[in-house]
């Protein structure tokens, strides 16, 4: 008779994983957003935004992600989330996380400000090399 796996209280497991570090912390993060990508809805068609909102959502990447992320994006409390940062991640997982954030993490969803379509048109232009303010 097998005897089923011992589950850790919540309290250990977050000390497990705090003790977690460089790549096997980033595995973690890794099938974390791989899987919120399985249980996102499917993909929207990413919408070409209006030049004016698109201007919108490259101030707001650029200065409220930038916040956590770093001003080039390069990390700083949160990872960096350049080209190369997130060249293996699934385009939906970035989707999923972008609008619907990562619970227990500091990392907010943004879906009551920008739609599910336009969190998909940032992930695309992450993935690309994000646009700076005012480029065209």
């Amino acid at each position: 008779m097998s005897r089923p796996p011992r589950r850790l209280p919540t309290a250990h497991a977050t000390a497990a994983v705090a003790r977690l570090s460089g790549p096997a912390l980033r595995m973690l993060l890794q099938l974390l957003l791989l899987g919120l990508g399985a249980v996102a809805l499917a993909p929207a068609p990413a919408a070409a935004a209006e030049p004016a909102r698109r201007d919108t959502l490259v101030r707001m990447v650029r200065q409220d992600c930038g916040s956590c992320h770093g001003m080039q994006l390069t990390g700083g409390l949160g990872p960096a989330i350049t080209r190369e940062a997130l060249a293996d991640w699934p385009l939906d997982s970035l989707v999923a996380t972008i609008y619907q954030g990562r619970p227990g993490t500091p990392m907010p969803g943004w879906r009551s400000m920008i739609t599910e379509a336009e969190a998909r048109w940032i992930a695309e232009q992450l993935r690309s090399g994000f646009p700076q303010e005012g480029s065209k």
